[in-house]
């Protein structure tokens, strides 16, 4: 019996090693996703095999330890910084697929954040608020979160002060 053209092969755990430039980008992610989602899994990278019948190449998603991947595969990249970035933006699509809620997310102005190059360095950016006095800044380099995001409570009581 041949498998149904529906029937999407089984994801399987990247090793260490097997994808050196690749090796340290989930680490500095999982940094992220730990100081923004406290309790989530780290990120891993899992590898399915390649779709068509003559591609022998496997294809590398950021996935949740469980498997669960979503969005594109890694692309190309062709430093240590350029695959930090794919990774992040890769994890984002995925965070945000399967948790339904934008990540990460900025604490000044409650945007979702987006992954950009600052000084060389991949970054979280945000566009900024809607007056012209709080413009678009790069909240922290990738791997360098430090802030859970606490949304305003608009109808929250404040405290007065003594």
């Amino acid at each position: 019996m041949h498998p149904s053209p529906f029937d999407l092969p089984e994801p399987r755990f990247v090793t260490a090693g097997e994808h050196p430039l690749w090796d340290e980008a989930p680490a500095a992610v999982d940094r992220d996703m730990a100081a923004t989602l406290p309790g989530q899994q780290p990120p891993r990278l899992v590898a399915y095999p390649g779709f068509e019948e003559d591609e022998e190449a496997e294809r590398c998603y950021v996935a949740f330890a469980d498997g669960y991947s979503h969005g594109n595969p890694l692309g190309r990249a062709g430093s240590a910084a350029g695959a930090l970035r794919v990774v992040a933006e890769a994890a984002q699509d995925t965070v945000m697929e399967r948790l339904w809620q934008a990540w990460p997310v900025c604490t000044l102005h409650g945007l979702g954040l987006h992954v950009t190059e600052d000084a060389g360095r991949p970054s979280w950016w945000c566009a900024g608020g809607s007056r012209p006095d709080d413009p678009a800044h790069v909240r922290a380099a990738t791997g360098e979160m430090d802030t859970v995001h606490r949304p305003r409570r608009p109808n929250r009581k404040r405290r007065k002060a003594r």
